[in-house]
């Protein structure tokens, strides 16, 4: 496995020329989350080190024409095959290359998704300096450069800047290495099939749920308190709360030497709900509407409360637990 590191000038702005070719070639291009680099879609350009070193080669055949010069021959001949060979290196540094990824997790709006992505190839040799780069709107700095040991997986990971909320699609990430010497430049295309969700970012130091009105069906929260139906005595064990103990059963058992602590024996009947309502934020912009709720859904999940969720399409019964605010966070991701 190789650690991800800054990609070096590979992936420098592209031109307009260049950006409305690529387009076509990714409407062209099947969704998928398994690639494997063949011919059919490895493409082979001249770098600007190869165009200086053709410019050097047919320089060198001119001196060497002209002067007659067979050592000048040589060295051309040498520099025209050594350009080549690395053609043949190049294309097969990146041929046979089995490229994964899956969805990553959700992220909030404004932050980075690390998209993973594994290489893996049935080859005999190493790979080196394989370039992956996220293209788009959401690449930011996802550029890479991996090594892909023999008969290993290599895992690494592009950041995907994330700044709207919702259902995002894969981004084209552009694959290439300039492997051995620079001249050439090896590329090709692949479009994941994965969707990535976002949720709404969460307001920063939005007001305290508990300090909201918890009376009436309009307000942000109902709550019911707790009240416990009397079942009898038992020991206490370990991990029962303080407040549930018999202070004057206990002493008294502790004094004659009959037992030991004594705690109620309690079934709760009704337990604490809150409700996240849409109309109690007290705002008005809809952006800042679900940016508060999602600060409160990861506040009320943080203090252990059942809460649900009022939006005006949807409403969410109270629960707690992952599951619960996933949904909940997507319900406003959506919204």
């Amino acid at each position: 496995m190789s650690s991800p590191r800054r990609l070096l000038p590979a992936f420098s702005p592209l031109t307009p020329l260049r950006r409305r070719f690529e387009r076509w070639m990714q409407q062209r291009l099947p969704r998928s989350n398994h690639w494997v680099l063949s011919q059919r879609n490895l493409y082979v350009l001249p770098s600007r080190a190869g165009w200086m070193l053709g410019l050097t080669a047919l320089l060198l055949l001119v001196a060497a024409i002209n002067y007659q010069i067979n050592l000048g021959f040589l060295f051309c001949f040498m520099l025209a095959g050594v350009t080549f060979i690395s053609i043949l290196v190049a294309h097969g540094n990146l041929r046979g290359l089995e490229l994964r990824t899956h969805e990553p997790a959700p992220v909030f709006a404004g932050t980075a998704a690390a998209l993973p992505v594994h290489l893996q190839h049935p080859g005999k040799r190493s790979r080196y300096a394989i370039g992956l780069a996220a293209q788009g709107a959401a690449a930011g700095t996802a550029e890479v450069v991996v090594n892909v040991p023999q008969a290993q997986v290599a895992s690494t990971a592009l950041m995907l800047f994330m700044p709207t909320r919702g259902w995002h699609d894969g981004p084209t990430i552009a694959i290439e290495t300039r492997y051995p010497i620079g001249a050439f430049r090896v590329w090709s295309l692949w479009r994941p099939a994965i969707k990535l969700l976002v949720y709404p970012t969460p307001e920063p130091n939005a007001p305290a749920i508990a300090q909201s009105g918890l009376a009436g069906e309009a307000g942000l929260a109902s709550s019911r308190s707790p009240s416990f139906e009397m079942e009898g005595f038992r020991s206490y064990q370990r991990g029962d709360p303080i407040k549930s103990i018999l202070w004057k059963k206990t002493a008294t058992a502790m004094v004659t030497g009959s037992g030991d602590w004594v705690r109620r024996d309690q079934t709760q009947q009704n337990t604490t709900e809150l409700w996240l309502d849409h109309a109690a934020t007290g705002l008005q912009q809809p952006e800042a509407v679900l940016s508060r709720l999602c600060a409160w859904v990861l506040s009320a999940e943080a203090q252990g409360l059942s809460y649900g969720l009022r939006l005006p399409h949807l409403s969410i019964e109270p629960a707690q637990g992952p599951a619960h605010q996933h949904q909940c966070l997507k319900a406003l991701a959506l919204s």
